[in-house]
C-alpha cells in the first residue's frame, strides 16, 4: 500500500522539479487529488515576493523582438560606424549578453522557487518540444522572448495556440530559416530570398504536430513550405527580413509593398514572396488567399489524430516513462482529440492514471541535468542570488538552457544522459552543493552568461568548486535533508550514510541512486 509521503513525493518528482523543505507534508495534507487539481490551474498559486521582485526587476522579460532588435540587432550596429568607432560596437554587443541571460537566470530561479512547479517543468517540456537555439545570430536576442511570450503564457492551453505563437515568433522564423522562405519567381524574390526553404515546414510536421511516421510526404513538405512562403518578420520603421537579418541598407522600393503587411511582435507577411497558386495538402484543398493558408494550414496539423498521438506520446514519455504505455498514450490521445487540444484536460488524464499512480512507476525516470540539478538546489533549501553557477554545472552535464543546437531539443530519457562522465560530474556538483563550497549565495560579480561559450562558464564554475569554502556558504544538514525527501532511500544507501563521516553525508544523499532518479 502507498502511503501518503510516498505519493507526495512522487507527485513532487514528476509534476515539479521535487520538494522543498516542508513540500511532502504539505501535498499530504491537501491530498494527491486537489494539489495535482491547484498544479493544473496555477494562476491560483501566489509567487514568493522575493522572485516577483527579482523578475520584476530583469527588464528583457517584457521586451518585445522588435525592441530587442532596435537596441541591439543589425539597426543599432548600423547607427555605430564601426571604422571610427570600433570599441562602441564591441560594448552593443557586450550589453547584448543581458538579455538570453536574463532569461536563463529567470527560468533556474522560477524552477527552484516558484511554487508553480507543474508550469515550470511544461515550460521545461514545451521550450524543448519547439526548441530554437539561442547562440544562432538574431535568436540570441529573441530567445528570451520567445520564452517568455510564446511559450509560457500558453503550457497549459489550447496545443493550437501554441503552436500558432511558436509559428509566428521571429525566433523561430529565424531558427528555422522560414525568413528566407519564398515563392520562386514572386515578385519578391531577389537576393537570397530567390526560392523554398523547406526546413521550418518539414520540422512543423516532423517534430511540432504529426511526428515522423505521422503520414505525410515529401509532397506535403514541400506544399506547407509553398504555404508559408512570405512568413518572416521586420519592423515598424518599414524594415523587412533582408535588411534586419543581413544588416543591408533599406529597400525604399519596397516600402509601398509592405502596406498590406500584419506586424504583430515582429512578425510580418510579405505578400509579394507568397505563392498565391491553388494548393492541396495533407488531403486538403487550399486556396491561395495570403497569411491565412498558413493558418488553415495549422488548424488541419493541431487537429491531425497523428498530432493527438505524437503530443500525447511525448508527454507520456517526459512524465510517466521512457516508453510509456501505448494504452495510456491512447487515453491521452482521445481526450486530446475530444477537447480539441487542451492540454491541461490531457494532462489530468494522465496524472489521474492508475498507470501513473501505480507505486510501479514511482523512482523510475532517470533526472535530466536540469531535473537533477533543480531538484537538488530545492532539496537543500539553500538560498540562490547567483545562478550562474548552477548554469555552468548545466553547462558541463551538456544541458545548458537555450543551449540545444538541433530542433528536436534536450532529450528526456535515461540513454541520453546516463553515462560515467556524467555521473562524475553529478557527483562533483553533489559535494559542491552540500558542503557550502557552490557560491550560489554569493552577490555576482557579473549576471551575464555566454550562449555561444558556455563551456567559459563552466569552467571557472569548477574551479570555484575546488576553492575554499565561500563566505556565506550553505552547509546542507543531512538530516534535514532526509526529512525533506521523504527517507525515501534503500536500506544498503542508508548504511552507507550511516558509516561515512558525517561532512559527506549530505552530498552522499544527492548523489545517491534513488535521488538520480524521480
Amino acid at each position: 500500500m502507498t502511503s501518503d509521503m510516498t505519493l507526495a513525493r512522487h507527485l513532487s518528482d514528476r509534476l515539479g522539479f521535487g520538494p522543498r523543505p516542508g513540500d511532502l507534508n504539505a501535498i499530504a495534507g491537501m491530498g494527491p487529488e486537489a494539489w495535482i487539481e491547484q498544479q493544473l490551474h496555477p494562476q491560483s498559486l501566489m509567487l514568493p515576493n522575493d522572485l516577483t521582485t527579482r523578475l520584476k526587476e530583469m527588464e528583457a522579460l517584457s521586451m518585445s523582438p522588435l525592441q530587442t532588435l532596435r537596441a541591439f540587432g543589425p539597426p543599432a550596429e548600423r547607427a555605430i560606424n564601426a571604422k571610427d568607432n570600433p570599441e562602441k560596437k564591441k560594448e552593443l554587443r557586450e550589453q547584448a549578453r543581458f538579455i538570453p541571460s536574463q532569461g536563463v537566470e529567470a527560468k533556474l530561479l522560477r524552477g527552484v522557487f516558484s511554487p508553480r512547479q507543474l508550469e515550470e517543468v511544461l515550460a521545461d517540456f514545451w521550450f524543448n518540444h519547439f526548441n530554437v537555439y539561442a547562440a544562432k545570430g538574431l535568436d540570441s536576442l529573441w530567445t528570451t522572448s520567445y520564452d517568455e511570450s510564446a511559450i509560457r503564457p500558453h503550457v497549459l492551453g489550447r496545443f493550437r495556440d501554441l503552436l500558432g505563437a511558436t509559428a509566428r515568433h521571429p525566433a523561430m522564423l529565424f531558427y528555422l530559416d522560414n525568413w528566407e522562405n519564398t515563392a520562386p519567381g514572386s515578385e519578391g524574390a531577389r537576393g537570397n530570398f530567390t526560392g523554398l526553404n523547406e526546413n521550418y515546414a518539414r520540422e512543423l510536421m516532423e517534430l511540432h504536430t504529426l511526428g515522423v511516421d505521422g503520414g505525410y510526404s515529401q509532397a506535403d513538405v514541400i506544399t506547407l513550405a509553398r504555404i508559408l512562403t512570405g512568413w518572416g518578420f521586420g519592423n515598424r520603421n518599414g524594415e523587412t527580413n533582408e535588411d534586419t537579418a543581413r544588416g543591408r541598407r533599406r529597400v525604399e522600393g519596397r516600402l509601398s509593398a509592405l502596406m498590406d503587411v500584419r506586424r504583430t511582435g515582429g512578425f510580418i507577411f510579405s505578400s509579394d514572396r507568397h505563392d498565391f497558386s491553388k494548393k492541396v495538402f495533407l488531403g486538403h484543398a487550399i486556396n491561395g488567399r495570403g497569411e491565412v493558408e498558413g493558418d488553415e494550414a495549422l488548424d488541419i496539423l493541431a487537429s491531425h489524430p497523428s498530432t493527438a498521438r505524437h503530443i500525447s506520446f511525448k508527454l507520456a514519455q517526459y512524465f510517466l516513462a521512457d516508453t510509456p504505455d501505448t494504452r495510456v498514450v491512447e487515453t491521452m490521445a482521445e481526450t486530446f482529440r475530444s477537447s480539441n487540444g487542451d492540454i491541461r484536460a490531457v494532462l489530468k488524464t494522465l496524472f489521474t492514471h492508475p498507470a501513473f499512480l501505480a507505486p510501479s512507476a514511482f523512482g523510475t525516470k532517470f533526472k535530466t541535468p536540469l531535473r537533477y540539478t533543480i531538484s537538488a538546489v530545492r532539496a537543500s533549501g539553500v538560498p540562490m542570488r547567483n545562478f550562474r553557477p548552477l548554469f555552468g554545472v548545466l553547462a558541463q552535464l551538456g544541458e545548458a538552457p537555450y543551449g540545444c543546437l538541433t530542433p528536436d531539443g534536450y532529450k528526456c530519457t535515461e540513454d541520453a544522459w546516463l553515462n560515467a562522465d556524467a555521473m562524475t560530474r553529478r557527483i562533483t556538483f553533489a559535494i559542491a552543493l552540500a558542503g557550502g563550497r557552490l557560491p550560489l549565495n554569493m552577490e555576482p560579480t557579473d549576471n551575464s552568461v555566454s550562449m555561444k561559450k558556455p563551456e567559459r562558464v563552466a569552467d571557472r564554475t569548477a574551479r570555484q568548486e575546488t576553492a575554499n569554502a565561500p563566505a556565506g556558504g550553505s552547509v546542507v544538514d543531512p538530516d534535514a535533508l532526509i526529512e525533506t525527501l521523504g527517507q525515501q532511500l534503500s536500506d544498503n544507501t542508508r548504511a552507507a550514510i550511516a558509516a561515512a563521516r558525517p561532512e559527506l553525508r549530505a552530498s552522499m544523499i544527492l548523489g545517491s541512486p534513488e535521488f538520480m532518479r524521480c
